[in-house]
């Protein structure tokens, strides 16, 4: 596994005690980053992954911090600067799962997955922007159900994912003048407690995916690619799972690339191919 330098940097990774979050988490502190990770109520989870990321020589900080309360959050990215000395890397990571007719969605329902898919990683971004300096990274975690409705009743956690594509590539513009990068993943079907391998409906998302398998938290952290100095020219960019397609896009520089997307969970996290172009 080839590995990027991250020593002296600081990350702030939401929804880091456990599944994907905490599998970043990790693998940021194991590249050189010092970590710190908020949960809600898995205390116990959180203070495991701590544990680990120091067990390996690593620092790291579990901060509580609801993504319903957007000043919790901001206090919580106010506590990483004053206790990790700055911020330079932040990972949107946690999220709610809604899954529902029409007819039985109600607004409290709307407002609740908002709260947390959508405006958290906002308010996240906005009070984080006001400590990354030149070198930033902004790294959001979506779903590959922004750009796919496979079945019905999952519209309201669609448009919450799809909403995140669209500020991800508002945000790239705004801050990429200050040497700020902001890119979203959009992970296949994964192996977490919100979705597990084994759950009753894993089989048919089974018969969706490419290879048949489900990616794990592991495979996503290949988003660590995305926080490292090589990543400095992608921005606003989506990698989404288990589609396969050659796309050719315009970067924010000149120059022009193509980028070679395999759309599978399992390698949609490692970065995409970049091949510079005269």
């Amino acid at each position: 596994m080839t590995s990027i330098s991250l020593g002296g940097k600081t990350a702030f990774v939401t929804g880091g005690s456990r599944g994907i979050g905490a599998a970043i988490a990790k693998r940021l502190a194991l590249e050189g980053a010092a970590v710190a990770l908020t949960y809600v109520n898995a205390a116990d989870q959180a203070q495991a992954v701590v544990s680990e990321i120091e067990q390996a020589g690593g620092r790291a900080v579990a901060i509580r911090a609801d993504n319903r309360d957007a000043e919790a959050i901001e206090q919580a990215i106010r506590q990483t600067v004053e206790t990790l000395g700055g911020l330079d890397i932040l990972v949107n990571s946690a999220g709610i799962w809604h899954s529902a007719p029409l007819e039985e969605t109600t607004v409290a329902d709307f407002d609740e997955v908002m709260a947390v898919n959508f405006r958290a990683p906002f308010v996240a971004i906005r009070s984080a922007s006001r400590h990354l300096g030149d070198g930033g990274r902004i790294i959001t975690i979506g779903s590959n159900l922004a750009e796919l409705v496979p079945w019905p009743g999952i519209s309201l956690y669609s448009a919450s994912k799809a909403a995140l594509a669209g500020l991800t590539k508002g945000l790239a513009r705004d801050l990429g003048p200050r040497g700020i990068t902001v890119n979203i993943v959009h992970p296949g079907s994964t192996n977490t407690d919100m979705n597990p391998a084994d759950g009753d409906h894993a089989e048919a998302q089974r018969e969706r995916i490419a290879t048949g398998s489900y990616g794990e938290p592991q495979d996503i952290a290949g988003t660590r690619r995305l926080a490292g100095g090589a990543a400095r020219q992608v921005c606003h960019r989506c990698f989404a799972g288990h589609r396969r397609r050659r796309q050719r896009l315009m970067p924010e520089t000149p120059a022009i690339m193509t980028v070679s997307i395999v759309h599978d969970a399992r390698t949609c996290a490692t970065g995409a191919l970049l091949i510079p172009h005269p």
